[in-house]
């Protein structure tokens, strides 16, 4: 009887312990799987990042004239808005110019080359303009933008147009220059565009991070020879303004 009291311990000993060690096995195997499912997803999402979208060249119209007072030419050009619109103009930016408050430039993308150009040449913009103050004859421009930087956000920008011999031979001495280059003279790349009307006309936008040096940078010798050998035509136009509020 005591061997079989004995005997029976040990089986109930051995059942016990086998269940306790599977109910572990079960729990572990629960915990595993729930804990990589988290881990699977988030591969997952790693793994196939969304596309940014692609770049469209789009064309702008800028138009750039002086007012005799800012604040009461705004209000006319914002209730003009409407008639822009209806042409398809869209209001890209305001600038006035840095060494000069009441000469204003106004850049809008435009959907319909052929409307925009009769929405300025319409008698209806001259009294516009004239109402609101400007003084002096509008210079209006139309440009293919070929390439554009949307995450650009500084409040004082450069414009550089000029006439080049040939593009394709600009854009590689513009490229070879870099933008690393032109970040450490204090400007970011905004904008690249070619005249509709004369596609050797370029315009080029940077926004700046440091007067002092975009300035030196834009004015130097070693800028004018690059412009030069890259074969720019001319005295180019550069223009320095902040965007208006």
């Amino acid at each position: 009887m005591k061997k079989f009291n004995h005997y029976l311990t040990v089986l109930v000993t051995v059942v016990i312990a086998s269940f306790l060690f599977s109910c572990g096995e079960e729990k572990k195997e629960v915990t595993t799987e729930e804990t990589t499912k988290p881990a699977d997803s988030a591969s997952t999402m790693l793994m196939a990042p969304t596309p940014a979208p692609a770049f469209k060249p789009f064309d702008i119209a800028e138009i750039t004239h002086s007012v005799k007072d800012y604040d009461k030419w705004r209000p006319t050009f914002n209730n003009d808005s409407t008639e822009r619109k209806a042409s398809g103009m869209k209001d890209i930016v305001v600038g006035r110019a840095m060494d000069n408050a009441n000469k204003i430039f106004m850049a809008m993308e435009i959907s319909d080359v052929k409307k925009a150009k009769e929405f300025a040449a319409a008698p209806r913009l001259k009294e516009v303009m004239d109402k609101a103050g400007v003084n002096s004859k509008p210079e209006v421009q139309f440009w293919h933008v070929i390439k554009f930087n949307a995450e650009a956000n500084e409040k004082k920008w450069v414009m550089v147009t000029h006439k080049v011999k040939d593009f394709d031979a600009w854009v590689k001495v513009y490229d070879g220059e870099g933008t690393a280059k032109r970040t450490s003279e204090g400007m970011i790349d905004v904008l690249m565009a070619r005249g509709l009307d004369d596609p050797n006309m370029v315009q080029v936008v940077f926004d700046i991070t440091d007067l002092a040096k975009a300035k030196a940078a834009i004015n130097s010798e070693e800028k004018k020879k690059l412009m030069k050998d890259a074969g720019v035509e001319g005295t180019p136009k550069i223009e320095f303004y902040s965007t208006a509020e």
